[in-house]
């Protein structure tokens, strides 16, 4: 009984920590102009911390799941909390860019990895029924960041100065985030020494033949594209508002409006994935979120950013936990962290992407128009590569196909 009702704690903490520390990457997107404007920092140059960070998530992940895998995910997020807070301070205080990028994206990004995929994967492995709303509650924690860190971020902006504002929000990272970390537990499966363990799909697979099955390999692709394709406009939306006319405060309450279309995303295809299966409801939510992005090209008024806004941010949010669900039907969950790990590694490279590139878009053409083009062209590639995907035979199924 202690399980059925501790697995939801895990879940509350899965998304305090979740939106925090997505919350705290994503304060970059809200701060761009004014450190631009402040050091004669280039919008590209600044935007590149948030395209090293994706990468230090992307080749941190696999290695930090692993870990969970080995140690219990506690120490994984311990640690990536303590290391968040210190490299948002740090940041704080730099003088040159590549300093800046450096602190923020390296730094920061690799801290962040220690948090998504072991939390992925611990709660994935605390669910038998219902893990699909699971998984999105925890992923719609992480999407209240757009609703409270960027509003909080362009308050506190608002008020001090853009080194004052993240050394404000390195002191939140340290005072919510460490503490939550010690409610984390391994998954009772796992405690009990993995009885009851070996029906599960691919029971005896080594990790190398992980690597190397078409499951693996087409859920790191499909992610990829995924995040790529909304990348850029989710870090850009902000700039191109402005661009647009829209004053700051008015251009960060879209952003807020994605991300609470975000949440009802998550939970609505939670409830669909755990009731129609977790790979069509991804296939069909990757089609859409293709012509989501293309949408952003005809808007330009408030109310049509709203609209757009809040029909992106409902899709693409949507689809994202359902991929550590496609990853707990197929792998054995002694190994989810690096599963978890590894397909989130495919994802922030492709969400490295997206800064930079909005960036040399707009320096060069002065417009961002071909970004959401361009994304929208990215979009139907992961449709298409997730069409391909064919559930692995599961227990019995694969010693018989043996």
């Amino acid at each position: 009984m202690i399980h059925t009702h501790y697995r939801w704690v895990i879940v509350a903490a899965g998304g305090l920590l979740g939106c925090i520390a997505i919350g705290a990457m994503f304060s970059l997107p809200v701060f761009l102009l004014p450190i631009s404007r402040d050091t004669g920092w280039s919008v590209t140059g600044v935007s590149t911390a948030m395209t090293i960070g994706f990468l230090a998530m992307a080749f941190a992940s696999m290695a930090w799941g692993s870990l969970s895998d080995r140690w219990g995910p506690r120490p994984v997020v311990l640690t990536g909390s303590v290391l968040l807070a210190a490299s948002l301070a740090l940041a704080s205080v730099t003088t040159s860019l590549f300093a800046f990028q450096l602190v923020f994206g390296l730094v920061a990004g690799g801290a962040i990895a220690a948090v998504f995929a072991p939390m992925m994967a611990c709660v994935t492995g605390w669910f038998d029924t219902h893990r699909s709303l699971a998984v999105s509650l925890v992923s719609a924690g992480m999407g209240m960041a757009p609703m409270t860190m960027s509003p909080f971020a362009a308050w506190l902006v608002s008020l001090y100065d853009w080194r004052t504002s993240l050394q404000i929000i390195a002191l939140v990272v340290a005072v919510v985030m460490i503490p939550a970390s010690l409610l984390v537990r391994r998954a009772p499966a796992l405690e009990a020494g993995g009885e009851g363990l070996a029906e599960e799909p691919q029971a005896g697979m080594t990790v190398r033949e992980m690597l190397k099955s078409p499951q693996f390999v087409i859920l790191c692709l499909t992610n990829f594209f995924c995040c790529a394709t909304h990348s850029g406009p989710i870090f850009h939306t902000v700039s191109y508002a402005i661009t647009c006319g829209i004053p700051m405060i008015a251009a960060v309450s879209i952003y807020s409006i994605e991300g609470l279309a975000g949440m009802g995303g998550r939970v609505a295809f939670g409830i669909l994935g755990d009731r129609f299966g977790a790979k069509h409801i991804l296939v069909l939510g990757l089609l859409a979120q293709a012509f989501g992005a293309l949408a952003y090209v005809f808007t330009g008024g408030l109310a049509s950013f709203y609209v757009v806004a809040g029909l992106f941010g409902f899709i693409y949010a949507g689809v994202m936990p359902l991929y550590a669900v496609i990853a707990r039907e197929n792998f054995p969950l002694r190994m989810m962290g690096t599963v978890i790990g590894g397909t989130a590694m495919a994802g922030s490279l492709g969400m490295a992407l997206g800064p930079v590139a909005g960036g040399l878009i707009y320096d060069t053409f002065a417009s961002y128009t071909w970004l959401y083009v361009g994304s929208w062209g990215i979009g139907i590639g992961a449709f298409l590569i997730a069409m391909t995907f064919k559930p692995a035979p599961k227990g019995r199924e694969a010693l018989a196909a043996a």
